[in-house]
């Protein structure tokens, strides 16, 4: 059978860009601007280079996080707690697409949590700017992969319940994916696909395709899912 949980994940990354652009369409915007010059030389390899490092670090992180979900699952009897942390992550799923239409803010302090690593990792991307290389684009992507986000700390979850360093790795590559398109959209097309994203009717379908996903992982809660995560979240 096919893993449709990574297809599950690509495709809230993909419905979630309004959210990726909002977060991170300044820096995309940034490279737009410094390389729409007389003469310049071509756009895309510079952010296809500053997405590389993005999904990179992505990849890294749920990998770690994959990994310390495995630790409880060598324990007996630990299905309460795979549980529970699936219904936190599909909570934080429904939280996400309620954020996205519009109707509550309950993401906001999680992603100001995340302020406090960022805060620390921030001044080191001074360095890259202005990026007018893909040598300075690829780790400058790579250091604001840790921007706080709520939709990316949403998928986090879910690979935290993975129970696998590999799975976890894959489930957010499969994301970094997903949020793909957007943000080259949002590189090349800055000002026209961010009028795009910003439209309300937009972030509303977006938030209502993501809120729906949360409920149904929460209606599957008894079997972690079902089907639709099939291949990636662990049974125990």
């Amino acid at each position: 059978m096919p893993e449709t949980g990574y297809l599950a994940v690509f495709l809230i990354g993909l419905l979630g860009g309004t959210h990726c652009v909002a977060m991170c369409g300044g820096i995309v915007g940034a490279l737009t601007v410094q390389v729409q010059t007389p003469g310049s030389k071509p756009q895309w390899p510079l952010h296809l280079a500053y997405n590389l490092g993005r999904i990179t670090t992505y990849t890294a992180i749920g990998g770690v996080v994959g990994a310390l979900g495995s630790v409880g699952m060598v324990y007996d009897g630990m299905l309460p707690v795979q549980l529970t942390l699936y219904v936190l992550a599909n909570l934080m799923l429904v939280a996400l697409g309620l954020y996205l239409t519009g109707f509550t803010r309950l993401l906001a302090p999680v992603e100001r949590a995340g302020h406090v690593i960022w805060r620390r990792i921030q001044p080191a991307t001074r360095r890259f700017l202005p990026a007018r290389s893909v040598k300075q684009a690829l780790p400058l992507g790579l250091l604001w992969g840790f921007i706080p986000c709520g939709l990316t700390y949403s998928i986090l979850a879910t690979a935290l319940v993975t129970g696998s360093g590999a799975r976890g790795a894959g489930l957010m590559l499969a994301f970094g994916l997903g949020t793909l398109p957007n943000l080259l959209l949002a590189g090349m097309l800055f000002k026209r696909f961010r009028d795009f994203t910003r439209n309300r009717t937009v972030r509303f379908a977006s938030g209502l395709l993501v809120l729906g996903f949360g409920l149904f992982g929460l209606y599957h809660a008894p079997t972690l899912g079902g089907d639709l995560w099939s291949g990636v979240v662990c049974a125990v």
